[in-house]
């Protein structure tokens, strides 16, 4: 049986995710610029980060004023209802400054700490791609599952790097140890769109250092409901320390390997 509070809040955040992804791919002014920058040079926030979230936020305070709030732009509020809304208005933010197409809007609702509903819109590839707790994942609402798992020497894996260079020169380290050990590692630039091929077949895997929550709320959730296992360093829950997502075979290979690489720290 489906559960009304899943339905509605499924319904807005595909309604609002769809309605931000067409916002950004049609208003991309063709002279877009920096707004910002985070926590380097590099790691940046466009005028169209600031104004997509503004857009998530303001739709869904107006349907549910009593909900909270987390998104990267700034978003931070406690609410009463116990939903919270986890948002990244642009997940890819350097790939969407570039005008390459793998950014995504990634929006997940969480009912009393627990994640319910997950949505990532990826409108250059005209796709959106939902899970709801329970009821399996689907893009353009047909369902998909995992990959069936391969060797690890024949896995298709994905990863991202951060934007410090101390970390950026760890993370090199561990993809020159385990690049001989699988099939090929992809770097797409959207930790969301990453999780979501993983649900519906296009990685075998997918690992990175240093996520946020509204990079990975709606995109974990996509991915388990699609037969995968998420998790971070053995026997943790995906973690900024690490976030590790894979079909169950080749995860209970490739989360240990990581250990021992250390993809954990910097």
């Amino acid at each position: 049986m489906s559960d009304p509070l899943h339905d509605e809040l499924l319904g807005l955040a595909l309604d609002i995710a769809r309605d931000a992804g067409t916002m950004l791919r049609e208003r991309r002014p063709a002279d877009l610029s920096v707004a910002a920058t985070k926590t380097s040079p590099i790691d940046v926030v466009t005028e169209m980060d600031i104004a997509a979230e503004e857009l998530i936020t303001s739709y869904l305070r107006k349907h549910r004023p009593e909900d909270g709030f987390l998104g990267e732009e700034g978003a931070d509020v406690e609410g009463s209802s116990g939903v919270r809304w986890v948002i990244d208005p642009i997940d890819g933010t350097v790939n969407y400054l570039y005008d390459l197409p793998s950014w995504s809007v990634s929006i997940a609702a969480e009912y009393r700490g627990e994640t319910v509903v997950g949505v990532v819109a990826a409108p250059m590839r005209e796709e959106v791609y939902h899970a709801v707790l329970g009821g399996g994942a689907h893009r353009n609402g047909v369902p998909v599952r995992c990959r069936p798992a391969p060797p690890l020497s024949q896995a298709l894996v994905g990863t991202g790097f951060g934007y410090l260079a101390e970390r950026r020169a760890a993370q090199a380290e561990v993809v020159r140890a385990l690049l001989p050990r699988v099939r090929d590692i992809r770097r797409g630039g959207s930790a969301a769109i990453d999780l979501c091929d993983v649900a519906c077949g296009r990685l075998d895997a997918y690992y990175e250092r240093g996520l946020n929550p509204w990079d990975m709320a709606a995109g974990d959730l996509i991915a388990r409901e699609a037969g995968a296992l998420t998790g971070g360093r053995p026997g943790l829950t995906p973690s900024t320390e690490l976030t590790v997502a894979a079909s169950p075979e080749v995860f209970g290979v490739l989360q240990p390997l990581l250990e021992e690489l250390g993809a954990w720290h910097d």
